[in-house]
């Protein structure tokens, strides 16, 4: 029996060491414990943090000759000569009897190194061991954890016993006392008792293990206190000045010590922190909970350096996965804040099936954000659309309308927005950027008067600037010129220095012949906008003033009615054709297509032979193809024509890349591209009288394309525009007239013919005489 409880004793205290040194070994790696030689702790070189004075000259724990003594005492053989026996660190207990071993705890984060062995051990100090019969008498098997992690890591060599209750009792009922006022923690009482025991016996003196107790659980507190203040600099201090507090038995404390260090601005030892946990700390429960901790402060990738310590679970599993889609969800609404944050693919695709089976219209707005952060629209759109069918929100609504404006469609996005724009300021904000848009669609939107009312009072509530102007050049396109001036005199009182509706109300106002508003306003902005103060007479029948061409870029595809620019005329080029218009089933409207645009500006020599073969211009020089361009225009093959001044734009002469610019513009305006012409302009710079041509005759050219696609809002459009560069041809006033007609505004259609008839043009008469024929068919008959 005897050597029954000598094996059982030897295996106890082998399994115990084994667990110790495994802890220890990676406590070691992680933090650099161990050899005088290594830098101290890395949570001790954060700041405040520093070693303690009683820890710099610790000797280094000899690991081998411990694994030396525990082999000699489970080896069958006999031990080698020479080899010591281990010193019994607590009493063996009388009888066989067992008791299950707790789980060993990690030695603390920020502990001293611990001594190294000699080559003769010195003798095991005395190990004050009441407080571990305390708490195993007392069932509190927390404390009594923590109380043998605490006791290893201040003796090394030390043992626990396999069953704590055998450790002799004292007999002391005052200090079972204190031992009760500790456990329950009633500090400041057990401070109190222990003086008044020193008070009444002189000669007694406190176990000094009762009082390291003390100290460390009044530091736990002040530490948890100085926490919940967000006192983050003394939490730091705290843990410095008490590193048996940083060890697995307080994860509560390693999880506030990492908050400290990241709300000071040291998130990688924050990070250190989490990653101690993860390394070394076994329960399962805690683990977990340190993710989701790590998860609210930490960013993105330390996240994603946490993760790979993830420990697979015994069914194939990963023990985290409890948790991932709440992880994933906090990551992609990372990336909704930081949209040069890349998420991984694998958390999009959760997320995305998440969306798709679940019922959470908050999965899909994740989606939706992330995707319109990153400028994919028609992605950002399914996903808010998910959202609004499971729950029409104002956030789901707020992204939708901007996927919407972002693909040119503010009408739905402000029907969208109309809704939810008083819940916040941003979906106010929402709603008026898309009224914005709305208004400034070219060619006009046609919009019920229910949602012009709308959209007017609540401009007009917000005093919101853009969409007042909007409104004007809306007004204008329309040519409802009073309704437009006051819109543009609404939005200067709001704000005086808007250039764009100053600029607007003087071209309405002259428009209107008020020649005295005209001038005031060019007085009030003269050196501040030149075409303001430059403006032309658009009364007078040959404009005297010339401003500035447009900049590059500004000749786009589709000139936006908010954006009119002024320059000089043109002289025509007679081309006409007549086209059929289709304004109703019962009668059939004929108009003589007005003449085409074109320019005579003097140019350089042009070589009118060898260029009736076919060559590739890209081979020629510069200069030659220059020429061949001019010569290909003369002969009417626009579409070679404009390869060959291709070719010559890559001269580095500014003079024949000038000439090359204004040449493929004629062309591409020849073969009826007035986009592609307007794109050839700007990639030279122009003259301002060239510049001016360009604009007027490609004006020119989309109205009459635009009129033959029966778009004839539109093309009102491009005629008051180019009616703003130049005074407005008989040939186009007609085409004016047909578009009224074909628009049933037969009063404007009337005034346009007679007015046009009166200069002698048959075209009008015959404009004049449909409009008959339409109003008074019997009459006619």
């Amino acid at each position: 029996m005897k050597s029954s409880l000598v094996a059982i004793s030897a295996a106890v205290v082998v399994a115990t060491l084994v667990t110790g040194l495994k802890d220890r070994a990676a406590l070691q790696e992680r933090f650099g414990l161990g050899s005088a030689g290594k830098p101290a702790p890395e949570l001790m070189m954060m700041g405040r943090i520093k070693p303690t004075d009683a820890s710099a000259g610790n000797p280094e724990f000899n690991a081998q000759l411990v694994a030396d003594k525990i082999e000699a005492i489970t080896s069958p053989s006999p031990p080698a000569p020479g080899a010591r026996e281990p010193d019994a660190a607590a009493p063996q207990p009388a009888a066989p009897q067992t008791v299950a071993q707790p789980a060993p705890v990690t030695p603390p984060i920020v502990s001293a190194p611990p001594a190294p062995q000699q080559a003769a051990a010195p003798a095991q100090p005395a190990v004050d061991e009441s407080a571990l019969r305390y708490f195993a008498s007392r069932g509190d098997k927390v404390r009594l954890q923590a109380e043998i992690s605490r006791l290893q890591a201040l003796y090394p060599n030390w043992v626990p016993p396999a069953d704590p209750l055998a450790v002799p009792q004292n007999g002391d009922k005052q200090l079972e006392a204190m031992w009760q006022l500790y456990s329950d923690g009633r500090y400041a009482e057990l401070r109190k008792a222990v003086a008044d025991r020193q008070a009444a016996d002189a000669g007694w003196q406190p176990p000094a293990d009762l009082l390291d107790r003390l100290d460390v659980a009044e530091a736990r507190a002040r530490l948890v206190n100085a926490s919940d203040l967000k006192q983050y600099a003394t939490v730091v201090d705290i843990a410095a000045a008490t590193p048996s507090l940083l060890t697995c038995s307080e994860v509560d404390v390693l999880w506030r010590v990492a908050e400290a260090f990241i709300q000071t601005e040291r998130a990688q030892r924050g990070q250190d922190a989490y990653t101690y946990i993860l390394k070394n700390c076994a329960n399962p429960a805690e683990r977990q909970a340190t993710v989701e901790k790590a998860s609210t402060l930490l960013a993105y990738q330390p996240m994603q350096a946490l993760l790979t310590l993830e420990r697979p679970a015994a069914d194939g599993s990963k023990e985290f996965d409890a948790i991932r889609d709440n992880l994933t969800r906090r990551f992609m609404a990372e990336g909704n804040d930081d949209p040069k944050l890349v998420i991984a693919p694998d958390y999009i695709a959760r997320l995305e099936k998440l969306a798709e089976t679940g019922g959470l219209a908050s999965d899909a707005l994740l989606l939706g954000w992330y995707q319109l952060r990153r400028n994919n629209d028609a992605d950002a759109e399914k996903w808010f659309r998910a959202a609004r069918a499971k729950q029409d929100s104002a956030a789901a609504s707020q992204g939708l309308a901007l996927a919407l404006i972002a693909r040119k469609a503010p009408e739905e996005a402000e029907d969208v927005m109309f809704r939810w724009y008083a819940d916040s300021e941003d979906a106010t904000s929402t709603y008026l950027a898309a009224t914005a848009n709305l208004m400034a669609l070219q060619p006009p939107a046609d919009l019920a008067e229910d949602v012009l009312h709308r959209i007017a009072t609540e401009v007009i509530a917000r005093k919101y600037v853009p969409t007042a102007q909007q409104f004007g050049w809306y007004a204008r396109s329309l040519n409802q010129f009073q309704t437009a001036a006051r819109w543009f005199e609404t939005a200067l009182a709001w704000k005086p220095d808007d250039e764009p509706s100053a600029y607007g109300l003087v071209i309405t106002r002259e428009q209107l012949s008020d020649s005295k508003a005209v001038l005031d306003l060019q007085r009030a902005w003269a050196g501040r906008s030149s075409r303001i103060t430059n403006l032309e007479d658009t009364s007078s029948l040959i404009p005297n003033a010339v401003t500035p061409p447009p900049e590059k870029g500004t000749l786009a595809a589709q000139q936006p009615a908010a954006q009119p620019t002024q320059n000089p005329p043109t002289e025509p080029l007679p081309a006409e054709r007549r086209i059929t218009l289709q304004p109703g089933s019962q009668v059939v409207v004929r108009a003589a297509r007005p003449a085409m645009e074109t320019v005579t500006v003097p140019r350089g020599p042009r070589q009118t032979r060898g260029c009736s073969t076919t060559i590739d211009a890209g081979q020629l020089k510069p200069a030659d193809a220059l020429s061949r361009g001019w010569c290909l225009m003369d002969i009417n093959r626009p579409m070679e024509a404009i390869s060959a001044f291709e070719a010559a734009l890559q001269s580095p002469t500014r003079k024949v890349r000038e000439d090359a610019a204004y040449g493929q513009s004629l062309a591409y305006l020849r073969a009826g591209l007035s986009g592609n012409a307007a794109v050839a302009a700007t990639k030279a710079p122009q003259n301002r009288q060239r510049a001016a041509e360009l604009q007027v005759a490609i004006l020119a050219d989309r109205a009459l394309s635009a009129f033959d696609a029966g778009r004839y809002r539109e093309t009102l459009i491009y005629l008051d525009q180019r009616a703003r560069l130049q005074q407005e041809r008989i040939d186009l006033m007609v085409l004016r007239g047909y578009c009224y007609l074909n628009l049933k505004m037969y009063g404007d259609a009337t005034r346009i013919f007679e007015a046009a008839a009166a200069t002698g043009s048959r075209d009008a008469a015959r404009g004049l005489a449909d409009v008959r024929n339409v109003t008074h068919p019997d009459v006619n008959d």
